[in-house]
């Protein structure tokens, strides 16, 4: 990785903690918090909240025909997803361990916070909870696949990638030969210490 492009990923990192910081302030003006991993929000804003929640009845009369008659589809998935959720974590508990990579964590990818939104009946809550765990585990499985790529293969494709991994900007560039093996030993290495990001191949250790 370049000079250059080492500032691009800096800057992209620093821009991600602006952004963060900005979530923070529209959250306070939106009056809640969380603490313990749980959303507080302030009375009288819960108040209103139960409040604006629709009536099943009236939530039903005003969906387009289309949605109930392909709800059955879309919620068919959850089998699939099901089995990729536990498949998934069964080959990290396999083979993370034997390898001596940090497993991923489900409860950081998997989130069910929005059922406490008290201006959602309970048909838009479940709607809620399953795209929650359709997307969670998507992206759950999907560091689980970066680990294992940082750990075989963190080599960049030739071709464009669209929205890769967190992980795929730090890899080494397709074609880039030299000292090849050395390099991926120091990419397992950083993967077992910690399960953190690897570094940029050409930057200096921390």
């Amino acid at each position: 990785m370049t000079l250059h492009m080492q500032d691009l990923a800096r800057q992209i990192v620093e821009l991600q903690a602006e952004l963060d910081r900005e979530i923070q302030k529209r959250r306070k003006v939106l009056g809640w918090r969380t603490k313990d991993r749980l959303v507080q929000f302030e009375r009288g804003i819960a108040i209103e909240h139960r409040r604006l929640r629709q009536s099943i009845p009236g939530f039903l009369s005003r969906s387009p025909l289309i949605t109930l008659i392909t709800a059955p589809v879309i919620y068919s998935l959850v089998l699939p997803l099901l089995l990729l959720d536990g498949w998934a974590s069964f080959y990290q508990a396999v083979c993370f361990r034997a390898y001596r990579i940090p497993r991923v964590r489900r409860s950081d990818y998997i989130l069910f916070d929005r059922r406490h939104l008290s201006y959602l009946n309970w048909i838009e809550t479940i709607n809620c909870l399953y795209c929650a765990y359709a997307n969670g585990v998507i992206a759950y499985v999907r560091e689980i696949g970066s680990r294992t790529e940082q750990y075989w293969c963190p080599i960049k494709h030739a071709l464009r990638v669209v929205d890769p991994h967190s992980r795929y900007n730090a890899f080494l560039e397709y074609g880039d030969a030299d000292d090849y093996r050395a390099r991926l030993a120091r990419f397992r290495e950083e993967l077992r210490l910690d399960g953190a990001l690897p570094r940029p191949i050409d930057s200096p250790p921390a």
